[in-house]
């Protein structure tokens, strides 16, 4: 796959494919959380894995992260639902699997909740009640001026505290999703709390494993990143 892909608003989206098995119709699409993109070490073991296993993998950076075109003062959960639909417009002929982490996770639950062209759900340390995650994190931050976490170039700006208000949550979409769905967290998460995936996955419609790694932070750190390649890899191996 080497077309360029481009959201609504014309802004052309950075992404990485990794070939699989040759004519497989399977594919893993990976999404990440905010203030990330594509590139993060995690997500280029997984969608490697993944391409090992024969089952292609496509790495996606959302408008206005990464190498993508936009502006982060533009990103919101709203918006890369949207750029998550542009992907899917350019996977006519595969059965996508999406695996989203973090806010990533939420983005694929408002998707699935709607697009039926998203076969399988995987939620990596999802956010999950997102107006709580903003206002646990960033209420002291002045929007339009402070750093998300002090990263250079990533503002918090108002469309995106609002937008994570409007939603508030994201357990109402998934009761409308009945897709087979794994989830996977760590209990030492201190950013997206393990509680939210055992919210979540109480209303998951269709078939779902939770998978629950022991001293497990975030970021699959310390030393769990294999293992969480290994469950992805195993389940998608197992659900077909």
């Amino acid at each position: 796959m080497h077309s360029p892909i481009f959201n609504s608003q014309g802004e052309r989206l950075d992404y990485t494919f990794h070939a699989g098995t040759p004519g497989s119709t399977q594919i893993v699409v990976i999404g990440h959380g905010v203030t990330g993109h594509k590139d993060r070490p995690f997500h280029i073991a997984l969608a490697e894995g993944l391409a090992r296993a024969g089952i292609p993998a496509l790495r996606v950076s959302w408008s206005g992260n990464g190498g993508s075109e936009g502006r982060f003062a533009d990103s919101t959960i709203t918006k890369e639902v949207a750029d998550l639909g542009a992907v899917l417009d350019a996977l006519s002929g595969y059965s996508v699997t999406y695996a989203g982490h973090s806010m990533g996770g939420a983005v694929g639950v408002l998707r699935a909740s709607t697009d039926r062209r998203i076969r399988r759900l995987i939620s990596l340390a999802a956010m999950v009640h997102v107006r709580a995650f903003t206002e646990r994190h960033f209420s002291a931050l002045v929007p339009d001026r402070d750093l998300m976490w002090g990263k250079p170039g990533c503002v918090l700006s108002t469309a995106y505290v609002n937008d994570l208000r409007s939603i508030d949550s994201v357990i109402d979409a998934a009761n409308r999703i009945t897709v087979p769905w794994l989830f996977v967290h760590g209990n030492a998460d201190t950013i997206v709390p393990v509680d939210d995936t055992h919210d979540i996955s109480s209303h998951a419609g269709g078939p779902k494993e939770c998978v629950i790694f022991e001293g497990c932070d975030h970021v699959w750190e310390p030393g769990f990143t294999s293992q969480m390649v290994e469950t992805v890899v195993g389940w998608c191996q197992r659900v077909g």
